[in-house]
């Protein structure tokens, strides 16, 4: 018989991202059940299969019409999450959808809409909302420990090599909506939105030091926060090497607030009792691979015991719309309002 409080869960897609997830379910979701996974390449869909014991499929549709799962995790491309949603809907399945939920505003409100008519459980994945460290952050700024918040600074980034390969398909901005802002920059405007609340304008400028990649590899802005708090967000992928530096800063009346670069980095507390830094969390990649199971921890029990989710997936529209944002400001040289 069945364990009622497993779910069962096809992933779709069987990249590397899958792999990160299936790390998570194996360390943090016990309720977790993957008995499908579905990908074109045969070859990589039977890899995961043997990995997870789950049955393979070369497609969403040949998976919905034979297979046995309750519930998708869609890790495709930013440009076939819209389609691919929306069938796993139809066929009434629970949906976790990788971040952006779709590359345009009109695709999100029909993924949104087709998430209504079924009634099922809708997640955008973000883990950094789940990041030890951001969330970290929110406490002790909630706590006032660095007083009121002045300013915040996040930077994302990296030198050619230290993350994608050549010519991966996030070069190609037919695919992704954009560059490095729509994709992997969503996860360090999240923890700003986090901390600081919602983001009201941007002003920004975009340049293309990596020419194969289609869409920006640098960018600079501005973010004023609803609050009028004014942080700034930068954002790079060129160069052959990236020296040592801050991630996030977000400084205080009373202290800043520190994550060091680099897989290793650290959370620190500078204030007047630790002039030095006090260190408050270490191991800032063990953490953060956790997220992804963290995250799916918190889909399956919206699932099985019907507790709200951390972040709603309208949440994940902030990122979009700032993205996009970004994209419009670098046009017109002006403010963009991100909610507009």
């Amino acid at each position: 018989m069945t364990d009622p409080r497993r779910l069962k869960i096809a992933l779709v897609g069987c990249g590397g991202i899958a792999k990160a997830h299936w790390r998570g379910i194996q360390a943090h979701v016990p309720e977790l059940w993957v008995t499908a996974v579905v990908d074109a390449d045969a070859t990589r869909a039977a890899d995961m299969a043997a990995e997870t014991g789950g049955q393979p499929f070369a497609s969403l549709e040949q998976a919905l019409a034979e297979g046995d799962f309750d519930a998708v995790d869609i890790m495709l491309p930013h440009n076939l999450h819209e389609d691919a949603a929306i069938l796993a809907f139809r066929a009434g399945k629970h949906v976790v959808l990788e971040k952006p939920m779709a590359t345009t505003l009109d695709g999100c409100e029909q993924i949104m809409a087709a998430a209504m008519r079924a009634g099922t459980v809708f997640m955008v994945a973000e883990q950094a909302a789940y990041w030890p460290d951001a969330q970290k952050i929110r406490q002790l700024l909630k706590e006032g420990v660095i007083g009121e918040v002045i300013t915040a600074r996040a930077y994302f980034g990296g030198a050619v090599g230290s993350g994608w390969g050549s010519k991966p398909w996030r070069y190609d901005k037919n695919i992704t909506g954009g560059g490095i802002c729509i994709d992997g920059g969503a996860h360090w405007i999240r923890p700003l939105r986090m901390w600081l609340g919602e983001i009201d304008e941007v002003v920004a400028v975009i340049g293309h030091p990596l020419a194969e990649m289609e869409g920006e590899s640098l960018a600079h802005a501005l973010f004023r926060f609803q609050s009028g708090i004014v942080a700034t967000f930068d954002a790079l992928h060129a160069g052959s090497f990236i020296g040592p530096g801050a991630e996030f800063r977000v400084t205080g009346t009373q202290g800043e607030l520190v994550v060091e670069k680099g897989s290793d980095g650290r959370l620190l507390l500078y204030n007047k009792e630790n002039p030095d830094g006090q260190l408050l969390l270490a191991n800032k990649k063990e953490g953060r691979d956790a997220a992804f199971g963290y995250e799916l921890s918190d889909f399956a029990h919206a699932v099985l015991d019907g507790t709200a989710l951390q972040a709603g997936p309208e949440d994940s529209l902030g990122e979009l719309r700032t993205a996009l944002a970004i994209y419009r400001s670098a046009e017109t040289g002006c403010w963009e309002k991100v909610w507009a």
